[in-house]
C-alpha cells in the first residue's frame, strides 16, 4: 500500500490514524477466522481470511483491505477483543 495514502487513512468511526496489520496479528486474525468465530461490527461473520489488513492505532480494530483498497466501513470492522491471543490488547 502507498506510504502517503496509509498516512492519510484513518478509523471511520473513531478517526484514528490507521496502519498494516503486522504478519503477526494478521496470523492471529486469520486463525480466528478459520475457527469461524470473527465477526463483524455489523454481526456478519468474515468467512474469508485477509491477505492485508489495517489496525487503529489503539489495536481494538482492524479493517480489511480488498486488492489493495481499504475496506473502510464502520459496520465492516472487526473488533480485536473478540479474538483470542491478538497482541495489543
Amino acid at each position: 500500500m502507498d506510504r502517503k495514502l496509509l498516512d492519510l487513512l484513518v478509523s471511520p468511526d473513531t478517526r484514528q490514524p490507521l496502519a498494516l496489520l503486522d504478519g503477526a496479528g494478521l496470523e492471529t486474525l486469520n486463525a480466528a477466522i478459520a475457527a469461524g468465530g470473527v465477526v463483524r461490527a455489523d454481526g456478519s461473520t468474515q468467512a474469508q481470511p485477509l491477505r492485508e489488513a489495517l489496525v487503529t492505532r489503539d489495536r481494538k480494530q482492524v479493517f480489511r483491505v480488498e486488492d489493495g483498497i481499504p475496506v473502510l466501513l464502520a459496520e465492516e470492522a472487526i473488533a480485536t477483543a473478540q479474538i483470542d491471543g491478538f497482541a495489543g490488547k
